[in-house]
């Protein structure tokens, strides 16, 4: 079997830049031993095989694979794959906005491609979430030891540290600036000795309102045990948590807002994500999660037809 596949960065206009994506838009007779074993060849931290069983035009079915496992929900792979469709022509823009709807395991997402003379510019998809808070959290002194930063640099007037959790916790910590996001480092050992391990948490995002970029408002990282020290992976799955942490204090305005999130730098692969949240004080929240891809690769695969 022969298939093709699309090397797409997501959350970027720049090429080399973003989080890198793997799509195969064609994978119908694939099984999931085949799956797992592209997704290790291919060796990026998602991999997207692309089926449409009922032949539909408006409707596919999305499978994600990292190196190790499947993977239920991930945005970045939405991104890439409604550009790689868009791109190869399995999907048709003949208006300003084309919608989609993708099925992944834990269920549909609508999509929405905005186009420019046939071509694909950004790609929004929507998201119902509710959360649970918690504000205990380790001390300052503890939360700088194991981040590697000085307890003065902690946000406790704006903000405040709280674990948050839409499926998956995370310590969310503010800091008053860009620079101390970027020189972070998570210490195993002080992790360890600090409560933070009774929160549940298996890792830390890390955020600064101020960023030197003109096109976003905070700039995120995250951070925690089984993220390798000098890694600064894609923030997207932690972008639920986030805006109900935002959610959560008492300044921020019941209606709509919108905002940008960049994770990385210049020299780090940096991703911008933009966000439109209902916040309504209910249970349940409507996020709008959007971003620009760029075609980096295509390319063809050799795969056999049985792997044991």
């Amino acid at each position: 079997m022969i298939l093709d596949y699309y090397v797409v960065d997501a959350f970027t206009k720049d090429v080399f830049a973003g989080a890198q994506i793997t799509v195969f838009p064609h994978a119908d007779r694939l099984t999931d031993k085949q799956m797992a074993s592209i997704a290790s060849e291919m060796n990026l931290s998602e991999t997207v095989f692309v089926s449409n069983p009922d032949k539909s035009k408006t409707t596919r079915r999305m499978r994600m694979f990292s190196p190790l496992a499947e993977i239920d929900f991930a945005g970045h792979p939405i991104i890439a794959t409604a550009f790689a469709l868009a791109i190869n022509g399995d999907v048709d823009l003949l208006d300003d906005v084309t919608p989609l709807t993708f099925i992944q395991n834990t269920g549909a997402i609508e999509v929405n491609i905005s186009s420019k003379n046939g071509q694909p510019t950004f790609v929004q998809f929507t998201r119902k979430v509710s959360s649970i808070i918690d504000r205990y959290a380790p001390s300052d002194v503890e939360l700088a030891e194991f981040l590697s930063i000085k307890p003065e640099d902690i946000d406790n007037k704006k903000y405040s540290t709280r674990l948050v959790s839409c499926g998956f916790p995370y310590l969310i910590v503010p800091v008053w600036n860009y620079e101390t996001v970027r020189k972070a480092r998570f210490n195993f050992a002080a992790w360890s000795k600090s409560a933070a391990p009774q929160t549940a948490a298996l890792e830390v995002l890390l955020f600064s309102p101020k960023t030197p970029y003109m096109d976003s408002n905070f700039n995120a990282r995250l951070l925690g045990p089984n993220i390798g020290i000098h890694e600064d992976p894609p923030v997207g799955s932690a972008i639920p948590a986030f805006a109900s942490y935002l959610c959560s204090h008492d300044f921020t305005q019941q209606g709509t807002h919108t905002f940008a999130v960049d994770r990385g730098d210049d020299k780090n692969r940096r991703s911008v994500l933009n966000i439109e949240m209902d916040h309504k004080a209910k249970a349940e929240m409507t996020l709008r999660i959007g971003g620009e891809a760029v075609l980096v690769a295509e390319g063809k695969m050799h795969i056999p037809d049985h792997i044991d």
